[in-house]
């Protein structure tokens, strides 16, 4: 940082090494440390004091201290390089690495499933729709109870490949999707409540849609993107069960099928999706307040991966990379500070990678192991699960 005849301003040092960080903010009032985080080495003398406890590490106007300083002469080399190297490296904290992710099979589904939805409540899981092996459409409901999985009931169509589905009320409400095998759209919603074991309908949706994505907030469902036979959606509808309407609201950036929506902290993130051969890797985030999107930090394109809140944290999990034509076990953590960190992969890459967390475990149920090529993939009856507890 330039001199300006009066050190009127606040200069900054930070030293990084690898797990160990430290900022050390010098000015006319003293010396004072603060913690910040990074993981690579790097140094930087153009940076102003964190606000914040959650502070990001990025260049920032320049502070002023209210009280005039003294004028310095311009000294030929800035002294707080001497006093930064003099600060021994003992005054520094260690970063601790999060907990590795530790995974386990638990047990698998009675059929097998891909492109279908799975939800949690907080006494089961359950599996609705989707494919089977060689692409047939299934017709069972299957619920586990953390030790088995047993068939709870049957759907109340011929079945539906790539539908959305979320909890509201301790109600399951499975929504849209294409019929059967086909890429045929439906606009159907069904309702099935667990405490009676019975099927009722809602009201259909503004318009036929499937490969799209699903999450409640503000006790409206929200559903995001898909498709129908013609093009790629960026539609957004919210669901309001007590007045059994549905509202239009703001649309997302781009058109998306197979997002990954998930509600953090009062607010809705879509994921990832895809439109025809190309994935994408946005993180749009929408502020019900504002009925806006923002950015988020991106991510690796990918499709049809799973996504939940663990320990105060996003995670995404799995999908498919059309690309590279491949599945995919990535497990990335949000980090408010450090942006998307990964964590240990699934034992098994999926696409169609739906998760849930139930019983404080995150749950991958089901999926295809192989790159999707029609709207009938083979599923699996693979389930794994992140052991319980935070880091």
């Amino acid at each position: 940082m330039p001199f300006h005849g009066a050190w009127d301003e606040i200069v900054a040092v930070r030293f990084v090494e690898r797990h160990w960080s430290c900022d050390w903010w010098i000015s006319a009032g003293g010396l004072r440390e603060t913690q910040a985080r990074s993981s690579s080495s790097s140094y930087s003398s153009k940076t102003t004091p964190p606000v914040g406890p959650n502070f990001l590490p990025t260049p920032r106007v320049s502070s002023r201290i209210a009280r005039p300083m003294p004028t310095l002469p311009k000294p030929s080399r800035p002294p707080w390089l001497a006093l930064a190297a003099a600060l021994p490296l003992a005054a520094c904290r260690p970063q601790p690495s999060p907990t590795p992710a530790v995974w386990e099979r638990v047990a698998s589904m009675v059929e097998p499933r891909a492109a279908h939805a799975v939800v949690a409540t907080d006494t089961a899981i359950y599996a609705l729709a989707g494919t089977s092996q060689g692409g047939a459409p299934v017709l069972d409901v299957e619920r586990f109870d953390g030790e088995r999985w047993a068939v709870e009931t049957t759907l109340p169509d011929r079945g539906r490949n790539a539908p959305a589905a979320a909890v509201l009320d301790g109600r399951i409400f499975l929504i849209g999707g294409f019929d059967t095998t086909t890429n045929t759209p439906l606009d159907r919603v069904d309702v099935y409540d667990p405490s009676t074991r019975t099927w009722s309908e809602a009201t259909p949706l503004p318009a036929p849609r499937g490969g799209h994505a699903a999450a409640v907030l503000g006790g409206r469902i929200h559903v995001l993107g898909g498709g129908n036979s013609q093009s790629t959606l960026a539609d957004h509808d919210a669901y309001d069960p007590d007045t059994r309407t549905w509202t239009a609201l703001a649309a997302l950036p781009r058109a998306e099928g197979s997002p990954a929506a998930v509600v953090h902290d009062g607010k809705l993130y879509a994921i990832g999706g895809r439109s025809g051969p190309e994935d994408f890797g946005a993180v749009d985030i929408f502020d019900p307040q504002a009925n806006a999107w923002t950015a988020g930090p991106a991510i690796e394109p990918r499709g049809t991966a799973g996504a939940v809140v663990r320990c105060g944290a996003i995670h995404v999990l799995g999908g498919e990379s059309q690309a590279e034509r491949r599945t995919l076990a990535d497990v990335l953590r949000l980090d408010p500070i450090g942006g998307w960190q990964p964590l240990a992969p699934m034992p098994t890459a999926r696409n169609f990678a739906r998760a849930v967390v139930f019983r404080d475990a995150i749950h991958v149920v089901g999926g295809s192991l192989t790159p999707q090529t029609s709207h009938a993939p083979e599923g699996s009856a693979i389930v794994e699960r992140m052991a319980p507890g935070c880091p």
